[in-house]
């Protein structure tokens, strides 16, 4: 019996790791999107990647036939959307990395465009999973998809100021 039990443990971390292996790089990615984060500095991406698969890890048994990065990704993006609801308000403007190439845009928008056009998420689901019409999650869509492909133009910087030439007095 206990050897049983040995087994079974065993070969539960093997099939999850041979998950990791497979799955972490792309979920990671999909966190940095999010994030908006610079690909090689993405703290909060990686923590929400960490907490992602410590929750697939905690319901591996249990998952019976569901696809484990399904699972992974749905935590990803409800624990994204909750940090961001108690740290701005319903998907509000976050203050991102302004090197992360989604940055322009705000965590709702980030959030779906992200799991639509990077994950392949239909928009019923999408619109499920963070419970918004179908209709908002195909503007937010549009929107977002629009601001990356056309960002607005960035205004020049400033001009220096002129220099002041002193003269200075013949002693």
């Amino acid at each position: 019996m206990r050897d049983r039990q040995l087994a079974r443990g065993a070969r539960r971390v093997r099939e999850f790791e041979a998950f990791v292996a497979g799955a972490a790089g792309r979920l990671l990615h999909a966190a940095t999107l999010l994030t908006a984060e610079a690909p090689d500095a993405n703290p909060r991406a990686r923590r929400l990647l960490t907490l992602a698969l410590a929750h697939t890890y905690a319901r591996w048994d249990r998952l019976r036939g569901e696809d484990p990065y399904d699972c992974a990704r749905q935590h990803l993006a409800t624990r994204f959307a909750r940090s961001t609801w108690h740290r701005y308000g319903f998907l509000g403007r976050a203050r991102p990395d302004p090197r992360g190439p989604l940055a322009a845009l705000t965590p709702q928008e980030r959030l779906v465009l992200v799991l639509r056009l990077y994950d392949g998420v239909a928009e019923e689901q999408t619109a499920a999973l963070l419970g918004l019409p179908v209709e908002r999650v195909h503007a937010v869509c549009d929107r977002a998809t629009a601001t990356v492909l056309h960002p607005a133009p960035q205004s020049p910087p400033p001009p220096p100021p002129p220099l002041v030439s002193r003269r200075v007095a013949p002693s």
